[in-house]
């Protein structure tokens, strides 16, 4: 029997990366698939006749509540979130880090999570039933794995994800967090420009010397989405080739 079918997922970040994989596992699973994005190009996922999508800034308030609106009068209620938007900071340092720089990637990575989260989790817990996964790094738990901005902001996502597994278990909702390593995806293509020096240095420092891609996160996905993991609660799973054993 699939679980899946015909189940209601909600995933941000949706256009590329992590967050297209995600959705591509879960239509593939016969889910019905609400993605949304500041991008328009949803690419391969509106081929699928179960997704819809939805363009906005998730960083305001307005228009997650918009994009929650649109997907609960398309779908109907959401059995699955799945808060995967993100950006990089370059690996800047204190110095490097102006203002802005700061209140963007906070905006995009912990903000949009918030906002997303306080709009869907109410109808969750009225019904003592529903699954969120919320897309921490490897930044989340050490230092190293962004700049100061990215690495306190993912920080903070693993806290937000501990907190809200703890205060909703008694409520019957399952809650977790992803912390990549090293995937592949168009997020971290100017670590493939050129001869590809900064790949293949993160893949030497990885102890199993590749990349993943985005896809075996997808496939962790589904199993942290899964009946078979309902005991796991609150964690921060690594997906990172070993790099948390240094």
């Amino acid at each position: 029997m699939n679980e899946f079918q015909n189940k209601v997922v909600f995933v941000s970040g949706a256009a590329s990366g992590i967050g297209q994989a995600q959705a591509l596992a879960f239509l593939k699973k016969e889910a019905k698939v609400f993605g949304v994005d500041i991008q328009t190009d949803f690419g391969e996922l509106e081929k699928y006749v179960n997704f819809t999508c939805f363009s906005g800034d998730l960083s305001l308030p307005e228009e997650c509540r918009q994009a929650v609106v649109s997907c609960q009068q398309t779908y109907g209620e959401i059995d699955f979130l799945l808060n995967t938007a993100g950006i990089l900071d370059d690996y800047r340092n204190l110095e490097a880090t102006d203002d802005a720089l700061w209140q963007r990637v906070f905006a995009t990575n912990l903000n949009s999570m918030f906002y997303l989260t306080k709009e869907i989790l109410p109808k969750m817990a009225s019904k003592n039933k529903g699954t969120i996964i919320n897309m921490a790094s490897i930044a989340s738990l050490v230092a190293g794995g962004g700049g100061i901005a990215y690495t306190a902001a993912k920080h903070a996502v693993a806290g937000f994800t501990k907190q809200l597994a703890l205060d909703y278990a008694d409520k019957g909702l399952h809650i977790n967090g992803i912390a990549p390593g090293a995937i592949q995806t168009p997020m971290n293509a100017a670590d493939f420009a050129g001869e590809g020096e900064m790949a293949q240095w993160v893949a030497d420092e990885t102890p199993v010397k590749r990349w993943a891609q985005a896809s075996e996160v997808a496939e962790l996905t589904l199993f942290l989405a899964s009946k078979q993991s309902s005991y796991i609660q609150g964690q921060i799973i690594p997906i990172d080739g070993g790099w948390l054993l240094k």
